[in-house]
């Protein structure tokens, strides 16, 4: 089997999106962390997949709301995916969002995405030390001129528009 280590910076070397989930605690509070491990599993029924640690404080207002909110974050919002990133409990101070259109879901970031879904939860997959969450998608919405940002090699970059 793999070193941890060498398996962390085979992975790294996969650029992906950088997502911060978002749900509603039991006390009305919002919970978010950043993830990298979320994608399309399906177009119909639209379905979309995240990955969560097992050891988050996030995950029991997942598990409480039914659901989550997947803020894909735009180019040059480092900071705040390092903050969400961490167990701080005042990650929300000074942050723009709103509460989704439904009662499923957390907090959309206003000014800080290139798209956001609005997910109930469907159903859990364990994975070693993650679960799996995959989510029906209710509600998103993109911005066209907002360019996402990825994550590689432990560091954040801006997709580049074509020519």
């Amino acid at each position: 089997m793999i070193e941890p280590q060498r398996f962390r910076d085979v992975m790294a070397s996969f650029p992906s999106g950088v997502v911060v989930l978002t749900a509603f605690g039991e006390d009305g509070l919002p919970r978010g962390l950043t993830v990298s491990a979320f994608c399309a599993a399906s177009l119909q029924p639209p379905l979309a997949l995240a990955c969560i640690d097992k050891t988050s404080n996030t995950l029991p207002a997942v598990q409480h709301t039914g659901g989550f909110t997947a803020n894909i974050l735009a180019a040059g919002r480092e900071e705040l995916a390092r903050r969400m990133a961490t167990k701080l409990t005042s990650k929300f101070d000074a942050i723009a969002w709103r509460r989704p259109t439904s009662p499923i879901g957390g907090p959309i970031f206003e000014n800080d995405t290139s798209a956001y879904a609005v997910c109930t939860l469907r159903d859990t997959i364990e994975a070693g030390d993650h679960w799996i969450l995959i989510g029906l998608v209710t509600e998103g919405d993109h911005r066209e001129s907002v360019r996402p940002m990825i994550y590689s090699r432990r560091l954040y970059d801006a997709i580049e528009p074509g020519p």
